[in-house]
């Protein structure tokens, strides 16, 4: 490991020192080596590593070409050489800056022939990748529904960001060996096409270090210098390239903060936070730890939080800048009632002078959109879906809404080809040119129907018409809008497609929401008809996305934000089971995740923060009754105010059928101390199981009992003489 002589420091005179506080001085300054930098957020992390490269430019310790800085967005890389030119005068073709991706790429242009690659290589993006995938399953005759090109696709990229080629793959199921042999042949196609993916830039170059050591040496001795911005989010395969790129001489300068992984599905590793620790003899981890973003109570909100995690490096984020005032918490009776109050707020906000593009409305799961956006449609506020599509313009969401278009007019030879072959049936380009060539003026509906096709096409046409026929049947006969889309849902497949697909969750998710859209439309709506519905969503996709240049409110997952900041932020869906999610409630790790991307959503806003939740969703089809987020009580009551009323009256709404009940059912006890104090969906305590919701109640007086489903300890029936239950406010 290197140490480097003790430059004088330069005094606080200097142009490219002055403002620096403590803590981001001795880190721009750092003389001993490699250094870990845990820089909270809002504490000036770009500025310390462009500062940085800057004075160890102005002290001679390094020229431009002697360092190399890797970011993981090209915004980053961009915004980095933009600070730094102004900073020092440097030419910016002399700069090595950019993301792993970049930077890969730059090296194996240079050297392509030591890697074995064509000189005029290309770089296959997603899109071409996949393209690439379908050619060999088709050349290979297997069908996509055994072999789906997605998940054939993720299969390869992970094993690649393992460092892993197609024969070092151990399968462990026989779709995973068919996984393989598809990977087997990709590689070689790629070799000779001269193709090269993301995934392939990065694990070329490890392998171009690996086998040419003298190489490999070359450029440990060129660049002295590593600096590494969102360190946390690196996977296994960057930090092996960071670590044989580092040589005995070099000082790498890895700045991240722990409490921000939040990337794990992406294959990110936080634990390479303490393999650097232990792989470069550091003795000592420097903070970053005073925040120039928020005031103090919300820091205070995200230190409490932050602190339930046990395996952490450990800061405390602290402001100079006040406290500001309390974190507003919110509990709606429903969605509905949640997202009505979000947007009075923001009304609110915005009268008071707070521009609609600085505030920002955040969630956990993209599906939660559809009750905002339709809430925010109907309060006439423009909003902007940022880094995804409005809840109507998504891929899965559109599929929806051409069968039931289809269900409607069978005319409609858009909606017709958009899903008559998906999800797939066998039904390729030819055959659908054929039928154009049949339907001589009339649909491609009345063509297929008309003009039946044999073989595994016939087979595909006839289903994909018996799902339509059943459609168009339930609606003429008056089955109501929710129960149309659950048809629609499941007779056309698309869930089950979804759901065997590996990424497929979010896209169910979304799929499963649109019975509740239907089923809000229908309650709010004299008109509840699928004519109606489907103008409606049309109408809320197409007129209420705010143009390019036009003030309108954010609106954005939790892990879209990282790195935004907000004047005013809420964060919906404070529930447990939808934030932290539901697939992360029984692991430790997952858990710790999911608190750590809460703590992101806290430290997004500036000067005020809402937090809201719902007694009841629909999720589903069905109403669901939750428990407030265990994050939320993690968070110090004197930090907060409640701004709806402690115990909310139950309600209960009925549609034709369809009960959306906040109230106990006929069974539920009518008198004694269950009705004064007790009702489906109320929060409550017991000494032994801890905090849970009711469920169901049953009996009367002393002699009813409860059914509860604890948050630790499950679903219980409880009867109320002995059980020593609680109510709780909010």
């Amino acid at each position: 490991m290197r140490t480097f002589k003790a430059y004088e420091r330069v005094t606080m005179t200097s142009t490219i020192l002055d403002g620096l506080n403590d803590a981001q001085r001795e880190a721009v300054t750092w003389a001993e080596g490699s250094a870990l930098v845990l820089a909270g957020a809002g504490s000036g992390k770009t500025r310390v590593l462009t500062t940085r490269m800057a004075w160890l430019m102005q002290t001679s310790q390094a020229r431009p070409t002697e360092m190399l800085a890797v970011t993981f967005t090209n915004k980053a890389a961009r915004e980095m050489v933009t600070r730094l030119s102004s900073l020092w005068p440097v030419p910016s073709r002399d700069l090595w800056v950019g993301t792993f991706h970049g930077l890969c790429h730059r090296f194996l242009r240079i050297h392509a022939q030591e890697a074995q690659l064509p000189a005029q290589f290309q770089i296959l993006d997603m899109q071409d990748q996949l393209a690439l995938i379908k050619r060999i399953l088709k050349s290979l005759q297997w069908d996509d529904e055994q072999t789906p090109p997605r998940q054939v696709q993720q299969f390869i990229n992970s094993h690649k960001e393992q460092g892993l080629r197609a024969h070092a793959v151990t399968p462990a199921t026989a779709a995973q060996r068919r996984f393989q042999e598809v990977y087997e042949v990709y590689e070689k196609q790629c070799q000779r096409e001269g193709g090269v993916d993301f995934a392939e830039l990065l694990l070329r170059c490890v392998e171009l270090w690996h086998h040419h050591a003298a190489l490999r040496e070359h450029y440990q001795q060129r660049f002295k210098f590593l600096l590494v911005d969102e360190f946390q989010d690196t996977n296994r395969l960057q930090y092996r390239w960071l670590r044989l790129l580092s040589g005995a001489q070099t000082a790498v300068f890895a700045v991240g903060d722990d409490d921000q992984s939040i990337y794990s599905f992406r294959g990110a590793e936080v634990e390479n936070m303490r393999h650097f620790q232990k792989d470069f003899g550091l003795t000592r981890i420097l903070r970053l730890e005073q925040n120039y973003r928020s005031l103090g109570t919300i820091l205070d909100a995200a230190n409490a939080l932050i602190d339930h995690n046990p395996s952490r490096f450990g800061k405390k984020l602290w402001t100079d800048g006040g406290s500001g005032e309390p974190i507003g918490l919110y509990a709606g009776d429903n969605e509905m009632a949640e997202a009505r109050f979000i947007a009075e707020e923001v009304q609110r906000c915005h009268h008071q002078g707070t521009r609609l593009s600085d505030m920002a409305l955040l969630y956990r799961s993209n599906a939660q959109s559809r009750a905002l956006e339709q809430v925010l449609f109907n309060h006439g506020l423009p909003y902007r879906v940022y880094g995804g599509l409005r809840f109507f313009e998504r891929q899965e969401v559109r599929h929806v809404l051409a069968y039931l278009r289809l269900a409607l007019n069978p005319e409609d030879d858009a909606s017709f080809l958009r899903v008559v072959n998906f999800p797939p049936r066998g039904i390729g380009p030819r055959s659908l040119e054929g039928l154009h060539a049949k339907a001589a003026g009339t649909s491609l509906y009345q063509a297929a129907l008309n003009h039946p096709f044999s073989g595994k096409t016939g087979q595909g046409l006839q289903s994909f018409l018996g799902c339509i026929e059943g459609l168009k049947k339930a609606v003429q006969e008056g089955l109501l809008l929710p129960a149309v889309v659950r048809k629609a849902l499941e007779d056309s497949g698309l869930l089950m497609h979804y759901r065997q697909e590996k990424e497929g969750a979010e896209r169910v998710e979304n799929l499963e929401e649109m019975e509740a859209a239907a089923l809000a439309f229908s309650l709010e709506r004299e008109e509840g008809d699928l004519l109606s519905f489907l103008a409606h969503a049309s109408l809320e996709a197409g007129d209420q996305e705010a143009s390019p240049g036009t003030d309108a409110l954010q609106l954005m997952t939790v892990h879209a934000a990282k790195g935004l900041e907000f004047d005013v932020v809420w964060v919906a869906g404070m529930e447990d089971g939808l934030f932290p999610h539901e697939n992360a409630l029984g692991e430790v790790k997952g858990l710790e995740e999911e608190r750590r991307l809460a703590y992101v959503a806290i430290t997004r806003a500036r000067r005020r923060l809402y937090l809201t939740y719902a007694h009841s969703r629909m999720l589903q089809g069905q109403v669901r009754y939750g428990l407030r987020s265990r994050f939320l009580e993690e968070i110090p009551e004197g930090l907060c105010r409640w701004l709806s009323s402690p115990g909310l009256s139950p309600k209960k709404t009925y549609f034709s059928g369809y009960e959306t009940s906040l109230a106990p059912s006929a069974s539920a006890v009518k008198s004694g101390n269950v009705s004064s104090r007790f009702h489906i969906g109320q929060s409550v305590r017991h000494e032994k199981f801890g905090s849970g919701v009711v469920l169901a109640a049953e009996g009367d007086g002393s002699e009813g009992r409860l059914q509860v489903n604890f948050r630790d300890a499950g679903v219980k029936w409880l009867a109320l003489a002995f059980a020593k239950l609680t109510p709780l406010a909010g």
